[in-house]
């Protein structure tokens, strides 16, 4: 599916999600951004996509249309009324849908659509549009030809797990919602390293690059978290000092409750509309 393949794509709903995965297209070399066609119903603040070389349009079924991978990256209320609009153009033989949509199933979608149309559930994160996501994928019986095809393009913007689709709402919560839990702990030991007398700008930059290399030691090394930790904390030491107080202020907890929440949350986000929900 390199710029080669000759396959256009059409990302319906260009929001924050929409914008990174078409950039992270481009940067992964999955397609040239004139063969990208982003939506939205109101155009004016994908300018900067626009200049960028995407094609943008408020007409959701001239884009299915003229592509053939269909992203759906509506958030959830919005996601019957868009199906409902498409499904006249989509055609089984030609589309592959890719939802980004938490909660809604691959059985609810394929009914709504009112065909066989292969559905690929993925649920990539922000960081998608450097190459760095953590994508999960799910599909069903229907969709097993399309998976591998599907898989190789994300494999290029970052890592992938195809997952069981019942895993998804938990995917949303530790993968999309997990980079804002990462990027707020960076933030708060930047402000702890400005307490400590550096200058914001490095405090962030030292932060960062640290995180970096810890997660390189368990993604690129193997590690396992505690056995790093162990390396680094000695007895009397100012790093299991500095441990200690976090747990004794519900670090780890805090953290494992936030994931939990967010996973609720992801539960009841999306509500079928109108017909039953598809057995």
């Amino acid at each position: 599916m390199g710029e080669q393949s000759g396959r256009r794509v059409a990302i319906l709903g260009t929001g924050n999600i929409g914008s990174a995965i078409a950039r992270g297209l481009v940067a992964g070399g999955i397609a040239p951004a004139r063969e990208i066609t982003l939506t939205r119903r109101i155009l004016g603040s994908l300018g900067p996509l626009r200049e960028e070389g995407f094609a943008l349009t408020t007409d959701n079924v001239a884009a299915v249309r003229g592509s053939d991978l269909l992203f759906i990256a509506v958030p959830p209320r919005q996601l019957d009324g868009l199906l409902e609009e498409i499904r006249p153009a989509v055609d089984p033989r030609k589309h592959t849908v890719v939802s980004i949509v938490t909660g809604a199933t691959i059985a609810v979608i394929r009914a709504r659509l009112g065909n066989d149309v292969p559905v690929i559930r993925a649920m990539p994160n922000t960081a998608i549009a450097i190459r760095q996501s953590m994508t999960c994928l799910a599909t069903d019986g229907d969709g097993r030809g399309t998976l591998a095809t599907v898989k190789k393009m994300f494999d290029a913007l970052g890592g992938t797990l195809v997952i069981e689709e019942d895993l998804m709402v938990p995917a949303t919560a530790l993968c999309a919602c997990g980079i804002a839990f990462f990027l707020r702990a960076i933030r708060a030991a930047s402000q702890g390293g400005i307490e400590i007398g550096f200058h914001a700008a490095d405090a962030l930059l030292m932060a960062a690059q640290t995180a970096r290399g810890a997660a390189a030691l368990l993604v690129e090394g193997g590690m396992h978290p505690e056995g790093e930790v162990d390396r680094v904390t000695t007895p009397r030491g100012c790093t299991i000092a500095g441990l200690n107080q976090m747990e004794h202020s519900g670090f780890s907890s805090a953290l494992i409750r936030g994931i939990v929440t967010s996973a609720e949350k992801a539960a009841v986000l999306y509500a079928p509309q109108g017909r039953a929900e598809a057995e």
